[in-house]
């Protein structure tokens, strides 16, 4: 965390630190004070677009402050630009119309969206500091360059006698003062072009320099690719006499994914109604009622598989009973010992007429040292602002547990994930159940085909599958997948949608919790010993 102090002109102190959620009101006041005839046309920060920032990436949204009032700001993201780093652009196409929902944390350079001080600040160093500040993030991140477009403050004054090209020229030679681009210059930015078009500036007249400070302390990182390995597990559903029985089926096909050094483990929706193939006949809700009772006993056995081998476990999913509802949950189990759920959203009329089960109101993106990577269940895969959410807040893979019981309803979840995998530039991977358990009401036939899909460009394969088991097999689904390529394409594709959505037009509010809560370690369920000594 960047947490700064320096010195005014006049020896007062003041300090530069990450913005907070409680500073937007303040931030969008001293946005329209530094912008005054902006704000008439509406170009200036607005309360979403903070809330957006410092989601996304709050370590690059700084304020400074004097005796705790914010005097100026910047806002920051990263991004990637490919072999042509210096090509002209807007400022709208690069910020992705200023909710920096394009960030790119695998990105080499840091790009300056706004700097903005009070006008009574001017002249006191607070543009200095923050300049400072960001420079010292750039070498933190061990990033490349910072970029950024800069407003020709004073061109208005000189537009009858010269076009920006010449006035930019004679800035940089000292013939004319810009209250902008002189700064900058002072900064150690260097002018690398004129962009025409790059926001809607009267000031500028449109037009703005491209200025480049290249970081001396940069180190090209080692490593190469960024690769991961998927394994999609195809489960048969059998009868069983215990949950030792069942928890012995679930570590064979764990361990098989970890002698082949899987990343991620993607277990099958409901999985676990293999358990109620060991008791008497029930009614459809009295078993999904008996079967959350199983939900400890669960959730320490994916808990200790997953830091046994060291993965990231999706488990699933399983009717968990909270309050007086049944909500179908994921458990994602991470190496570090980490527990987060990802409830289903969207129940299927089946779901709520024979089982009882209701909608989650949560959904979040999950960090893991691998990747970031969202959960939706069968289901809510079926409806696009599910995942356009996640993929907004910088997912790169999808996990999509599924329970079908025939091709028909596959068919829906398959087709549904490539079109997801296409409009958000992710990579998506499925599993579901096969077999018949006879004696499970509502469950006694599954129809699954485990894959691995991508979006379809070059970097792909041919047709958007980058691996696909055999229909109604058990077995499991191994594949390698490259997460750079995946960002080249956002950037580079043959088409962009990540990008090239029309934000000015289209948008979306979400009123439910953003982050997947951890759950209480697994270690306070009351197990008991098993007869192999290994406690699940």
């Amino acid at each position: 965390m960047i947490n700064r102090k320096t010195k005014t002109s006049d020896s007062t102190p003041f300090q530069v630190r990450p913005a907070h959620e409680d500073d937007i009101p303040a931030l969008v006041a001293l946005n329209h004070a530094a912008y005054p005839q902006m704000a008439q046309d509406n170009v200036v920060w607005a309360e979403g677009h903070l809330r957006s920032h410092q989601r996304i990436f709050p370590e690059g949204q700084l304020v400074a402050l004097l005796d705790g009032q914010i005097l100026g700001a910047c806002s920051t993201l990263i991004v990637n630009l490919g072999s042509d780093p210096l090509r002209s652009h807007t400022w709208a196409g690069i910020t992705d119309s200023g909710y920096f929902t394009n960030h790119d944390p695998n990105g080499d350079s840091l790009y300056g969206a706004d700097v903005y001080v009070h006008p009574d600040a001017r002249g006191k160093g607070v543009g200095a500091a923050l300049y400072e500040s960001r420079r010292q993030l750039c070498r933190s991140l061990n990033l490349r360059r910072i970029l950024a477009g800069g407003r020709l403050w004073n061109y208005c004054d000189h537009m009858e006698q010269m076009s920006p090209y010449e006035y930019v020229e004679r800035v940089q030679n000292g013939e004319i003062r810009d209250l902008v681009l002189s700064f900058q210059l002072r900064e150690g930015f260097q002018v690398r072009g004129v962009m025409q078009h790059y926001l809607r500036d009267p000031r500028s007249r449109n037009n703005a320099s491209l200025i480049e400070w290249l970081n001396p302390e940069y180190k090209k990182p080692d490593g190469g690719a960024r690769k991961v390995r998927v394994a999609c597990i195809q489960y048969q559903m059998r009868k069983v006499k215990s949950f030792q029985e069942f928890a012995n089926q679930v570590s064979y096909f764990v361990d098989i994914a970890a002698d082949y050094r899987s990343d991620f483990v993607l277990l099958p929706e409901l999985f676990t109604v293999q358990l109620l193939s060991q008791t008497s006949t029930l009614s459809p809700q009295e078993g999904m009622s008996k079967l959350a009772e199983y939900t400890p006993k669960l959730v320490k056995l994916l808990s200790t598989l997953a830091k046994r081998y060291g993965i990231t476990l999706i488990g699933g999913s399983h009717p968990v009973r909270r309050g007086d509802k049944l909500l179908n949950i994921c458990f994602i189990c991470l190496p570090d010992g980490r527990i987060m759920e990802q409830p289903k959203i969207h129940i299927t009329p089946n779901e709520r007429k024979w089982w009882g089960i209701s909608g989650g109101d949560h959904l979040g993106v999950i960090e893991t040292p691998k990747a970031k990577i969202g959960v939706v269940i069968c289901y809510d895969s079926e409806f696009p602002e599910v995942v356009r959410y996640l993929a907004d807040q910088g997912m790169e893979m999808l996990f999509v547990p599924f329970c079908t019981d025939n091709r028909q309803s596959y068919l829906r979840v398959r087709y549904c994930c490539q079109a997801r995998a296409i409009e958000n530039q992710i990579y998506v991977a499925l599993a579901g159940n096969v077999g018949n358990l006879p004696d499970v009401p509502n469950m006694d036939v599954q129809y699954g085909q485990a894959a691995v899909l991508t979006p379809s460009d070059f970097e792909f394969a041919r047709d958007g599958i980058a691996a696909e088991a055999d229909s109604s097999e058990e077995t499991v689904l191994i594949c390698d997948l490259d997460l750079d390529d995946l960002h080249a394409a956002r950037h580079l594709g043959t088409v962009t949608p990540h990008l090239d959505r029309r934000l000015d037009l289209f948008g979306y509010a979400f009123k439910g919790v953003m982050t997947p809560p951890p759950m209480s370690p697994p270690a306070e369920f009351p197990l008991g010993d098993q007869p192999d000594g290994t406690e699940y």
